[in-house]
């Protein structure tokens, strides 16, 4: 079914743009003290990079300096759809307000939003909101000094969760990095299409028009609805479960296994006066915490990172040197058999092939993508060093330079190049084979040029995955090559 045009949010959109003596700042303040679930959005007007052009020639002294612009773009609109309870107790009743923040006098919302954003009673909804929260605190802040903006908001739950979450995604598997948009997300749950024309408009022109205050409106309007798709979802896999709780969830290890009791029957959902919305909240909510970088424009962020040394950007600061420490697990002093053998991480898997040419035993990690412990226990258990780029695992001192030879003093002589398998590290067999054997070993696992027949060569057969090798041109121009790197003499 195709989706169909957004009607107007079924309940009246409330534009407040007046003081303390408007009617509908003071229903605004009302409904944000009864409210239990509050979806929130904001806007501001889309920045343009501009640089301003010089004075001309003649046109006397330079202006005084513009002040810098601020540092995030201030939030014109905040959007509010409140659900709460009426006197009888009724659930479901909603009121959704734009709140013009251009002729609202902020002080007198500061107090209130505030005690919003951490009520722990109240579930605030929203739509990948930390960066709406980062630029409206900077807004209050701007405003009303800089110890009045916004820090946290919780209890909070992300709509893109609530999304994956009705659509079955494993919790153990990560969320898709290119999220969904918000009118992606009400095409596919809710059947409506959310036109996106106004998105980018100028939100800092008044009057507002009415397009603008409908598209501002039912942003936050079917946040409520997605969630109540969330909480039918919830009540419906408990019913069928018995009382025990939902096999997926969102955030929380928690255990809530009374839903099915606590939520009611009605059509409207569940009380949310009761557990039930406790429940919820204990389970898949989270909060939004803004740190001192958060703060920050994303460039500041940068500059300030280029800026430090290459020591300071390192909280462990490494020893780098290329002197090993000690004796090597395979000296026999320490009981090892004198034989050289290295682990190479996934970021130098390319080592260990040149490593196997001159006939070092070379090692890759056992799994594609290894745990930092899961090379600590090859390497121990193997009796190998570990060679690795990975600052997380100086602090190991496992790491060599890239001139492994000469830091291990490794004795490297000419027998002993083109001897591994520089596929899977094994030995050769110490026979070589004919060709005759050559053409045996391979059928059903290797082809072997037929220009090579009539070519006396010798093939040479891994021992563990039983690739050949013959002296072929790569293999003349591999023994020229580590001839002259490991100062073998002709």
């Amino acid at each position: 079914m195709d989706p169909v045009p957004a009607p107007p949010p079924p309940f009246a959109v409330h534009l407040v743009n007046g003081g303390g003596s408007s009617p509908e700042l003071a229903l605004l303040l009302r409904s944000l003290s009864a409210a239990r679930i509050v979806s929130l959005d904001a806007e501001w007007k889309p920045r343009c990079r501009s640089v301003p052009a010089a004075p001309a020639p003649g046109d006397g002294p330079s202006p005084e300096k513009a002040p810098a612009p601020p540092l995030f773009p201030t939030v014109t609109l905040l959007q509010v759809a409140c659900r709460g309870h009426d006197e009888e107790g009724e659930t479901g009743v909603c009121e959704v307000f734009v709140v013009d923040l251009l002729a609202v006098p902020l002080a007198e919302l500061w107090a209130p939003l505030r005690e919003l954003f951490e009520r722990p009673d109240v579930l605030k909804l929203g739509f990948r909101f930390k960066q709406d929260l980062v630029y409206l605190s900077a807004t209050f802040a701007a405003a009303l000094g800089c110890d009045s903006g916004f820090d946290r908001v919780e209890p909070f739950l992300d709509v893109t969760n609530v999304y994956y979450y009705l659509k079955g995604h494993d919790r153990q598997k990560r969320l898709p990095k290119e999220t969904k948009s918000l009118a992606t997300i009400c095409e596919e749950l809710l059947n409506v299409s959310l036109s996106k024309e106004l998105q980018c408009s100028d939100w800092s022109c008044r009057p507002l028009s009415e397009g603008q205050i409908q598209y501002a409106a039912s942003d936050a309007y079917y946040l409520l609805d997605i969630f109540d798709m969330f909480q039918q979802k919830i009540r419906t896999e408990v019913t069928i479960a018995g009382n025990s709780s939902p096999t997926t969830e969102l955030n929380s290890d928690v255990n809530c296994t009374q839903i099915g009791i606590e939520c009611s029957s009605s059509s409207s959902g569940c009380d949310i006066r009761s557990d039930c919305l406790v429940s919820i909240v204990t389970k898949y909510s989270e909060k939004i915490l803004l740190t001192e970088s958060d703060t920050k424009p994303r460039n500041s962020r940068r500059k300030e990172k280029k800026k430090l040394p290459t020591d300071a950007r390192c909280k462990d600061k490494v020893d780098l040197s290329t002197e090993w420490q000690g004796p090597p697990p395979w000296d026999p002093s320490i009981g090892g058999d004198g034989y050289p053998k290295f682990l190479c991480d996934v970021m130098i898997e390319g080592l260990a092939k040149h490593l196997r040419c001159v006939g070092i035993d070379a090692a890759v990690p056992s799994s594609k993508k290894p745990e930092p412990r899961e090379l600590l226990n090859q390497t121990y258990k193997e009796g190998r060093i570990l060679l690795t780029r990975d600052v997380k695992l100086l602090r190991y001192q496992y790491l060599a330079s890239n001139q492994v030879i000469n830091v291990f003093e490794l004795k490297i002589s000419e027998d002993k190049l083109m001897s591994r398998c520089t596929k899977c590290n094994g030995s050769f067999i110490q026979k070589p084979l004919t060709i005759e054997e050559a053409i045996e070993a391979s059928k059903g696992f290797q082809v072997i040029p037929s220009c090579l027949f009539n070519r006396n060569l010798e093939f040479w057969k891994c021992t563990d995955c039983h690739q050949l090798y013959w002296e072929g041109t790569q293999y003349h121009n591999a023994v020229q090559k580590f001839t002259s790197l490991c100062n073998i003499s002709d």
